[in-house]
């Protein structure tokens, strides 16, 4: 009936409604009148100012149906679903002006919702209009309008609560939970989500919690099967479009409830409901959107006492990390160390605490890729946890879960060096503890704890990196063969990922140089210190110490090969053994050095610290049985040495090599730290063969000439000689020297008098060893040289000199290691030039040719043709990583010194010739004139320019 003063905006809507006595009929579709709806659209569409007036008769009407729906009244009930149906034509219909709708729309759901949140079919209705919204709104009055934000968030939550139904019916708790996942599926893929980023953290705070509670409540299993699905296809078609068509184009998929009488829906429907959800969210999110993202997966884990599934919540991290942008995974693992960073003094271990550990081992070992991860960073966080959590409480449950974290980095390698500089981050910290003592420290010998927790940190990280570098290469292998690719990767002591990863980079072994730092825990005070560390060198020499000049034969056993005729690779690397001029042959010495100081000064299981600034200038001032490395730092010096724990560490073994060895009587730990050290060295001797002679046997006649001195044989003088005949009865059998062999077999276990007799001495073994046919062709020299080379002078305080305590030793450690060309390593007597330029070699009488010519040219005259005059002086800046990158045979991938032109100072007087000059000497000596030498003048005038 119309009105002759009534708005004709008003009489429009009035007209889509049925009769009020047809009102109780109108189910079960309970929809306007279809021609009166599209009057008024068609009316709303072209007058858009008239929706800011039908928005209130609209949103007036439905609260007053609502709070008569909500007492029973049924015609009400129907009303009200009929007035939901318009809401949403007009949603779809004035898409264009989809922002004078908001305000009033919004408000209506906030009633209806409000009024009757258990009425499925009200809801759904509800949760249809609330997507058509979602799909064509640009989100701007999001934040920006606050009546409208705080009415949009109600509705959210709403939703979210729906979707968490906890009612008992089975059937009716799936039916509600999938109407509010189709709501908040709508709002994940909405603008309104994304618009603001303030507004973002309020929703996807409200949104996760029943995403999070479907999931953790779904078997794994199941959850694996669905998800591979849901990423594959999407749940909607039009969710399919909504990114790639303009807001106008896009169409709004449509709610229902589900038809009684037909089965209905199961929890595994309501699952993948879950993890579309998810997918959504996470594929659409940026990094800030993602940290957003875990932040509030943190909170609401909490609400729903999710910590304690740690299972589903490693899943959960794993597969969010998948989902989430490329560029954006690093953050998930990030925060997740920060989190754990937040509670590191708390007293106790909470479940929070080893799920988030858990979830970051999870992560690492898992077959995503992480770019842009900062591994450094989060090495030096975990470290800071690990040495935390011992510092309070030394057996802590939370320390076996950081050290696989800190395992679990080795599994994902993205530049070569990248192992090398976190093995290094564990040694400097190792080296710092060791002296300095664990700061901040409650606990009982906290610093042998941390010690050894950094320790298994770094065979961890050590093993994990190689078992994955190795199933990558063999995967990479049956991947081409045709083999299957996707079983799981066994990881030790890791959790095992998906699928197989992707294959590393060639990476970097870790330098000697780096290791040498902690070989003084060969002596550490702690046996259990001792014990552990013997295992970690044993393990390094083995798998990852470069094996220059050494490789494998055939049949997989490590011997060492006769030198090829006419190599002057492999005799340059063999010369530099000789005079110890690698870092591997440093890196011996030190062993031997430590090895000697253990074996001639038993420490016994005490945790007494000696001051580390006791007097050296009195050797014998020490007490018998103390420990010969500080736990703790001492009073403070002067000196700056005493600021800084290496050079300490270095000051403190260099003052020990002065004191006079002393045989003392057995003591507890001995026979244990004798078979470590026999377990070292036979490892030295089969790995690194070569440099293992020749710094070994030094080592063995000086320990053979202590024991000598000694007038009365007690047990700890049987105990040693034994040792000593151990060690050259593994030599014997590595170099095939069978007489060696057999009289090193006759002594181990004999008596006092069998040893006086000296049957094994200081003679016997080397003589053995020289006329050994094997020995002679590795090392390219003859019998009377060999003795020679093994009669040198051998001391602790020698075989320590170029530990590398200063920058002057790094320089000259660097430039005499494995970078240079193997040319230069001819001579090492040379290489105590400073700046290593050959101008001291005598001038050659051969003849100049083309080849002489081309290496003017490319600067190399100074490294290969000492006839050409001064060479530029090399410097160490800029310089590749001394590493080779493999466990190859002799001269394998090695790494060449970058020649540049050193930084000259300023009272090093005026500068020498550049290339230029060469190049015309050349050129002079071959008879070409000065015409050829002009045209090379042009050339070269930007490398003086430079050089300038």
């Amino acid at each position: 009936m119309r009105f002759l003063f009534t708005p004709n905006h008003v009489q429009l809507l009035n007209s889509c409604y049925p009769p009020t006595s047809a009102l109780l009929t109108a189910g079960p579709d309970y929809s306007p009148s279809a021609h009166e709806l599209s009057r008024l659209t068609y009316h709303a569409s072209n007058h858009p100012g008239k929706l800011a007036k039908l928005g209130p008769e609209i949103e007036k009407r439905v609260q007053a149906e609502s709070k008569k729906a909500k007492s029973g009244n049924l015609r009400a009930r129907s009303s009200l679903l009929i007035s939901l149906a318009i809401l949403r034509a007009l949603a779809t219909e004035c898409r264009r002006d989809i922002a004078l709708v908001s305000p009033f729309l919004i408000s209506s759901l906030h009633v209806t919702l409000g009024a009757a949140p258990q009425d499925l079919e009200v809801v759904a209705r509800v949760a249809s209009v609330f997507t058509a919204w979602t799909t064509y709104t640009n989100g701007n009055l999001i934040g920006a309008d606050q009546t409208l934000t705080e009415n949009y968030l109600s509705v959210l939550q709403h939703f979210a609560d729906l979707s968490s139904s906890d009612t008992n019916d089975q059937e009716i708790r799936n039916r509600t939970r999938l109407i509010g996942f189709a709501a908040i599926t709508g709002a994940l893929n909405s603008e309104a989500l994304y618009n603001d980023s303030r507004q973002f953290k309020a929703q996807v705070l409200i949104l996760m919690k029943p995403i999070l509670k479907s999931l953790f409540e779904t078997d794994i299993k199941t959850l694996e099967d669905q998800s591979s699905v849901t990423r594959d296809s999407p749940g909607s078609p039009y969710l399919a479009e909504f990114r790639i068509r303009p807001a106008l184009e896009r169409r709004a998929a449509s709610i229902h409830l589900h038809v009684d009488g037909d089965k209905g829906p199961t929890s595994n429907d309501v699952a993948d409901a879950g993890l579309r959800a998810l997918f959504s969210l996470l594929n659409h999110a940026g990094g800030a959107q993602l940290g957003n993202i875990m932040q509030s997966t943190f909170e609401n884990l909490s609400k729903i006492n999710g910590w304690e599934d740690i299972d589903h919540c490693r899943w959960y991290i794993r597969k969010a990390v998948e989902w989430a942008q490329y560029q954006y995974r690093f953050v998930a693992p990030t925060w997740l160390v920060e989190k754990l960073l937040e509670q590191q003094d708390a007293p106790t271990v909470s479940p929070r605490q080893i799920a988030l550990a858990s979830m970051v081992a999870s992560v690492f070992t898992s077959s995503t890729p992480l770019i842009n991860l900062s591994s450094a960073d989060l090495m030096s966080n975990l470290l800071t946890l690990l040495l935390r959590r011992t510092s309070i409480y030394s057996s802590d449950p939370l320390i076996p879960h950081v050290i696989k974290c800190i395992g679990s980095l080795g599994c994902h390698v993205y530049y070569s060096d990248q192992i090398q500089d976190l093995a290094g981050e564990l040694i400097n910290r190792i080296t710092m503890i060791e002296v300095q003592g664990l700061s901040g420290n409650s606990v009982q010998n906290g610093r042998s704890y941390a010690i050894c927790h950094l320790m298994a940190a770094l065979m961890g990280l050590l093993k994990v990196t190689d078992e994955y570098e190795a199933v990558a290469t063999s995967g990479a292998t049956k991947a081409q063969g045709g083999a299957d690719t996707d079983d799981p990767v066994p990881v030790i002591e890791i959790q095992k990922p998906d699928k197989l990863p992707e294959v590393a980079p060639r990476r970097t072994r870790i330098s000697p140089e780096t290791w040498q730092d902690s070989l003084s825990l060969i002596c550490d005070p702690d046996p259990q210190v001792r014990s552990e560390y013997s295992g970690l060198l044993v393990y390094y020499l083995k798998e990852e110490m470069p094996k220059l000049g050494d490789s494998l034969e055939w049949d997989g056993v490590r011997r060492v090969k006769k030198l090829a005729d006419g190599s002057m690779l492999q005799a340059a690397n063999v010369n530099l053994f000789l005079h110890s001029g690698d870092s591997g042959s440093r890196f011996l010495n030190s062993l031997h050095a430590y090895a000697y100081i253990l074996a001639t000064n038993p420490i016994p299981s005490s945790t007494t610290a000696q001051d580390p600034h006791a007097d050296s200038a009195n050797p014998g001032s020490s007490t018998k049985g103390q420990p010969i490395v500080s736990s703790g730092p001492g009073p403070r010096r002067s000196e700056s040495l005493s600021h800084r724990p290496k050079a300490r560490k270095i000051s403190q073994m260099r003052r020990l090599t002065q004191h006079k060895p002393v045989l003392q009587p057995p003591v507890t730990g001995w026979t244990a730290d004798y078979k470590n050290l026999l377990d070292v060295l036979k490892v030295v001797h089969e790995e690194l063969p070569i440099r293992g002679l020749l710094t070994g046997v030094p080592f063995l006649l000086q320990l053979d000439a202590h024991v000598a001195s000694v007038e009365v044989i007690d047990g700890e003088a049987i105990q040693l000689r034994n040792f000593i005949a151990e060690v050259w009865k593994v030599i014997g059998n590595n170099w095939h020297c069978t007489e060696l062999v057999d009289l090193c077999s006759k002594v181990v276990g004999s008596d006092a008098e069998f040893i006086r007799r000296g049957e094994l001495n200081s003679t016997c073994a080397p003589r053995l060893l020289s006329e050994s046919i094997a020995v002679q062709d590795a090392l390219g020299m003859g019998k009377h040289d060999i003795c020679q080379r093994f009669a040198r002078k051998w001391t602790p305080q020698l075989a320590l000199q170029n530990f590398p305590d200063e920058r002057a030793n790094r320089f000259d450690a660097s430039v005499r290691g494995d970078n240079i060309s193997p040319l230069l390593k001819i001579s090492p007597a040379l290489m105590q030039i400073e700046n290593m330029s050959l101008q001291s070699l005598a001038r050659s009488t051969r003849g100049l040719g083309v080849s002489d010519l081309r290496e003017a040219l490319e600067g190399r005259n100074g490294m290969s043709n000492p006839a050409l005059g001064r060479p530029a002086s090399i410097s160490t800046f800029d310089y590749p990583s001394s590493m080779t990158t493999g466990h190859g045979g002799l001269g394998e991938g090695v790494l060449r010194l970058t020649p540049t032109r050193s930084r000259t100072k300023a009272s090093s007087g005026p500068r020498r010739g550049s290339n230029n000059g060469d190049v015309r000497e050349v050129l002079s000596k071959l008879g070409i004139g000065k015409q050829g030498a002009n045209l090379l003048k042009a050339p070269f005038s930007s490398f003086q320019k430079t050089d300038n």
